[in-house]
């Protein structure tokens, strides 16, 4: 394939017309116009449909043009590094997280990135689903528990634990008895917990259910009924005694995770983050990132 065609046909798509791709980089409209034509017949594909007044991407055209503009940009910074002697991070990182790690730490996070590397231009997307970050378009995605995916590499830069807590005015459940609890997503008839004096089972009764831990965890304050929450989200409720520990959840830790594509070679913007997350948690424990929170 033609670089310098495709490089042509991107230029058109990203300016939505022959006429402005041309005014932008101060070259003649019917030398753009033939090099698309010749990447079309390369291709054997129409890229564009060509209206009387207006100029739209074919489904194959859009699709080239977002994995080929992601390419050409990884090529340009990489011809800029190599001719400067050393790449400084710059250009557009794209990340997708979590929601709660969204809400309690990220916008410090990404301030203290941006002020630290100002010709990185970071976009964070927040969403719970697991994106294809390949097809969308994105640098980087923080998960937590991802499955197993050959095509992403990545590590493991936080972990934490569900608790059970509630407020001191509620009354632990005894046998055979429920207690009110607010959840997040489906119900459950019964909690299974540790304790020091061991395993136990909290039979609950769901009298509110939330779509956020952080509502969940402000309704369990207020005193509506227990909920299991992140350790790193209430510690300090319980370091200061307005909630109560009632065990540990008995599943497996919370490991976020930070994840980016096997084929791709990493970015200096995309070192950089990464760098970033070791320095604001170099631990990665629970209690780091409660106090990074507040």
């Amino acid at each position: 394939m033609d670089l310098l065609a495709l490089a042509d046909f991107t230029l058109v798509a990203r300016h939505g017309g022959f006429g402005k791709a041309a005014r932008s980089a101060g070259r003649p409209k019917a030398t753009l116009s033939r090099r698309v034509a010749e990447l079309e017949a390369s291709l054997s594909l129409r890229l564009f449909e060509r209206g009387a007044r207006d100029l739209k991407l074919t489904q194959e055209g859009r699709a080239l043009f977002e994995r080929a503009g992601s390419l050409l940009t990884e090529l340009e910074e990489t011809a800029a590094a190599i001719a400067s002697g050393g790449e400084r991070p710059r250009g557009r990182l794209r990340i997708s997280a979590p929601l709660l790690f969204s809400q309690t730490v990220m916008g410090k996070l990404a301030a203290s990135f941006a002020l630290r590397y100002p010709e990185v231009r970071l976009e964070v997307t927040t969403e719970d689903r697991a994106v294809d970050m390949i097809e969308e378009g994105y640098d980087l995605v923080i998960r937590v528990n991802p499955d197993p995916d050959e095509r992403l590499i990545g590590r493991a830069f936080l972990r934490d634990r569900l608790v059970v807590v509630a407020a001191h005015d509620l009354a632990r459940p005894i046998e055979g008895t429920t207690v009110p609890v607010v959840v997040r997503g489906g119900d459950r008839p019964a909690w299974q917990v540790r304790t020091p004096t061991g395993h136990a089972t909290i039979a609950v009764e769901p009298v509110l259910g939330l779509a956020s831990l952080i509502m969940v965890r402000d309704a369990v304050r207020a005193g509506v009924g227990a909920g299991r929450l992140p350790v790193s989200l209430v510690s300090r409720d319980l370091a200061e005694g307005t909630l109560v520990h009632w065990g540990d959840v008995d599943a497996p830790d919370i490991a976020l995770w930070v994840l980016y594509p096997t084929r791709r070679l990493l970015s200096a913007r995309v070192l950089a983050f990464l760098d970033h997350l070791k320095q604001a948690f170099p631990n990665g424990t629970p209690d780091e990132l409660s106090s990074y929170a507040r």
